[in-house]
């Protein structure tokens, strides 16, 4: 096992009508909010009446319209304004991941006299953030018990994700039924990006037995839900045990004492998402596969085979390549079944930009130094099989 150093200060609370505990929470940090949601859905729900109902004794700033793959311009920067102008105490966050990403690059950016981009593109260190609590409405990122948020730049192409300790939830509100209106497209991305989360710490070249089993249970947990929660998106049970397992997801525990990855998968996936605005699941659902199909060699065969007999049950006595192939098409036929597009050409990108956009990630991500180390032909070879 690898040293390692860890810490993770978030209070979860989890469970139906947790909510009601939000005053308690909010009142021991600040007065002055900063409401922070999307495009409107936490309305349709009623949670937003909910939410001004029990801080009915706060001071109320909000920011709305935050969108999937949150902007820098105009989100972060309005947020940072409206931080500044009405001197917020505290930032609440409720939504999904995204809003919640942007409200964490907004906490930092409020205590910084400069461009806010200097944080977020790690010019610059912060010193200090606003405390942030959230409200989740949607299972996929683990933002909520993370300390990351990816931010992109629409006029440089870029999406960075922005890591500082400082951006910890100070308290994240979990409950499923928040969940139960989510779309079978959102839900069924929000399974593969959580998968992925896990299967880019999976997929390292050093592992500890129990980090594999935590693993390998929960990609199980994770695609044996996502289907319960498509056949009945009201199942409490199934949008329970799917949200925790996408809880866990990025805040390191799936990884103690593992070697690094360099997360390759979420490297290509920032670049589709930063130049075509696509779904970051469905984008990490097309390019997984073809990913486990480049790098499969008889260095990795046995990561595969590991994977394969212990996730998806196949026969441990077959030829091991046999195993491998037969995990990846698994892998692909899972996201294939719970209705992801499995091109790139499904959701609008050709190959117009495969040299571009390979390039970039060459540059930008640092992938020489993944799992098994991809150069920019490599990226574009990958790139070009997703097609």
């Amino acid at each position: 096992m690898q040293n390692f150093d860890y810490q993770t200060p978030t209070r979860l609370i989890f469970g139906k009508g947790v909510i009601e505990k939000l005053p308690e929470v909010m009142a021991a940090i600040g007065k002055r909010v900063l409401l922070t949601y999307g495009a409107g859905s936490i309305k349709k729900i009623g949670l937003y009446d909910k939410v001004l109902e029990l801080l009915k004794d706060f001071e109320i700033t909000e920011l709305p319209g935050i969108q999937p793959n949150p902007k820098y311009d105009p989100s972060v920067l309005d947020g940072v304004r409206l931080c500044k102008e009405n001197h917020i105490d505290v930032i609440l966050s409720v939504g999904g991941g995204s809003v919640l990403d942007c409200s964490k690059a907004i906490a930092a950016g409020a205590m910084y006299d400069g461009d806010p981009w200097d944080l977020i593109s790690y010019k610059v260190k912060a010193k200090a953030a606003l405390p942030i609590v959230d409200i989740l409405t949607l299972a996929t990122t683990g933002s909520e018990y993370d300390c990351g948020g990816v931010i992109s730049r629409t006029e440089t192409n870029d999406k960075i994700g922005y890591i500082d300790p400082l951006l910890y939830p100070v308290c994240s509100f979990l409950d499923p039924t928040y969940t139960f209106t989510v779309s079978k497209k959102q839900t069924a991305a929000g399974c593969a990006d959580a998968m992925n989360h896990i299967m880019e710490q999976y997929f390292v070249e050093d592992a500890s037995l129990l980090n594999d089993g935590f693993c390998e249970a929960g990609l199980k947990s994770l695609m044996i839900n996502t289907k319960a929660c498509l056949a009945n998106p009201n199942d409490y049970r199934a949008r329970a045990e799917m949200m925790f397992a996408c809880t866990l997801g990025c805040n390191g525990i799936y990884a103690l004492g593992n070697s690094p990855s360099g997360w390759p998968c979420h490297g290509i996936e920032h670049a589709l998402s930063a130049y075509y605005d696509i779904t970051h699941g469905e984008g990490l659902a097309i390019i997984t596969p073809r990913w486990m199909k480049f790098i499969l060699s008889d260095k990795t065969v046995d990561r595969f085979v590991k994977y394969g007999v212990n996730v998806f049950g196949i026969d441990p006595g077959m030829d091991k390549y046999e195993i491998a192939n037969k995990a990846i098409d698994m892998t692909y036929h899972f996201f294939e079944e719970i209705g992801i597009p499995m091109h790139l050409r499904d959701v609008g990108i050709g190959e117009e930009r495969i040299g571009e956009m390979a390039h970039h990630i060459a540059v930008n991500e640092g992938l020489d130094h993944a799992f098994v180390p991809l150069t920019e032909k490599d990226i574009a070879e990958i790139l070009t099989a997703s097609l």
